[in-house]
């Protein structure tokens, strides 16, 4: 059969079916209206027709026991439920026949359900972060507890019910960086147990990403054996921010959303109004990045030759690719540990002549003398974010913390809603 017409409020309100081949599609989806969907086109219907069930439309339409509805119109596919009420639930397959459209933002409507209600887990190692996610989103965190037992055993629990449900846990992998990892492990495993239908490891700093190859004689490529331990967890995905090296998201087999900190900082940085201002990459590995940071904010870069000799934390730039005579320099780094990279940089900087010397690193890891070497240092301003929760130390009064909250939320919800997460990145985005 096929004629009528039917609107996206229109319904279907057969009796319970007795055909025990037929299954339910989806139990909860959105509410769909008219002013969110257009109007639905042509319709054909199959199915066991019975006289007295009704299609309720702007047609009359056949009777039917049970069946599948295959709808034809001009709009991203979907699945919705029929009014409330009625025993089982109808698929709409609609064919994408819209021509492309010149952004890559997110989708007018959803395509396809949310994967259940939202759950926001926060970690032991990243409580303040995840209460500013939840409060950026408008949602609680769910109720959670880690306990460490005196020889170093981790505890965890959910309190509430996640059947169902889409979890993020929010969990950062800095020190203690072996305790926090084997933590986030147990989140995942806990949640899968539980029967959430999708984990997301949301890790704002991952440590590891530092070991992401074997670049001397029997080590190991720790970044790999840590993805693999997070996928045989359980983990759907990952969300995190500035890794080390960005090629680590293809040690996963699951999808990695990979999030930059420098449109955040960026926009403090404009805020300053600062004139003949230069970007400054400390070493060649972060030449790309840094240029992406000076495109995004219309100026010139120049590149530091840095070395390091061991594994001490210690290195020292060697010259400097550009001019920065009577400039602003602005240092960027995706972390900082000692600060000794930004305060070497900063100090060849002075010396070829630069005016005022500002930093600005994703993440600020900060070793307990750090801050004070900070505060002695060339540096006018350090930007860093909020990935890390700096504890038992005060900042010095050159150090700013950006909080990248929002940025994390809106990450979260484009997931959850399953549109684009790169409409996030206003210049696009760039490794």
């Amino acid at each position: 059969y096929s004629g009528g017409q039917l609107s996206a409020t229109d319904s279907l309100s057969p009796r319970k079916p007795k055909s025990p081949n037929f299954r339910p599609f989806h139990q909860a989806t959105p509410t769909l209206s008219p002013a969110t969907c257009p109007p639905v086109g042509w319709m054909s219907l199959a199915g066991e027709r019975e006289p007295d069930t009704a299609i309720t439309a702007n047609a009359p339409g056949p009777r039917l026991r049970s069946g599948l509805a295959m709808v034809e119109i001009a709009s991203p596919d979907m699945m919705f439920r029929p009014a409330s009420g009625s025993p089982f639930s109808v698929l709409l397959s609609l064919r994408v026949d819209m021509p492309p459209k010149s952004s890559d933002g997110p989708r007018p409507h959803l395509f396809q359900p949310p994967q259940g209600a939202l759950a926001l887990i926060a970690g032991s190692a990243s409580p303040i972060l995840s209460g500013k996610i939840a409060a950026a989103m408008g949602v609680r965190l769910t109720p959670s507890e880690a306990h460490y037992f005196s020889e170093g055993n981790v505890f965890v629990r959910v309190l509430e019910n996640v059947r169902g449900r889409d979890c993020f846990v929010i969990q950062g992998i800095h020190h203690p960086v072996n305790d926090n990892f084997m933590e986030l492990l147990f989140w995942i495993d806990a949640l899968k147990r539980a029967s959430a239908a999708q984990v997301t490891a949301v890790i704002p700093f991952f440590s590891y990403a530092k070991a992401d190859k074997k670049d001397e004689p029997r080590v190991s490529i720790r970044a790999r054996v840590c993805a693999d331990a997070i996928e045989a967890a359980g983990a759907d995905r990952c969300l995190m921010m500035d890794l080390h090296s960005p090629q680590i998201q293809g040690f996963f087999h699951i999808p990695v959303d990979h999030l930059y900190a420098r449109y955040v900082v960026a926009d403090h940085i404009k805020a300053l109004g600062l004139t003949d201002l230069v970007v400054c990459s400390p070493d060649v590995g972060f030449a790309k990045s840094a240029s992406a940071f000076a495109n995004y904010l219309g100026v010139p870069v120049v590149i530091g030759n840095k070395t390091r000799r061991d594994h001490t934390e210690t290195a020292r730039v060697l010259e400097l690719i550009g001019d920065v005579q009577d400039k602003n320099v602005l240092i960027v780094d995706d972390f900082t540990i000692s600060g000794g990279t930004l305060i070497s940089m900063a100090e060849v900087c002075q010396s070829r002549g630069a005016k005022d010397i500002y930093a600005a690193v994703s993440h600020g890891v900060l070793t307990r003398d750090a801050g004070e070497k900070i505060a002695a240092s060339p540096i006018q301003k350090l930007f860093m974010t909020d990935t890390i929760e700096i504890k038992g130390q005060v900042l010095p009064a050159n150090v700013t913390v950006v909080s990248v909250a929002r940025l994390f939320a809106e990450a979260i919800q484009s997931i959850h809603d399953r549109t684009s997460v790169s409409q996030l990145f206003p210049d696009g985005p760039v490794a």
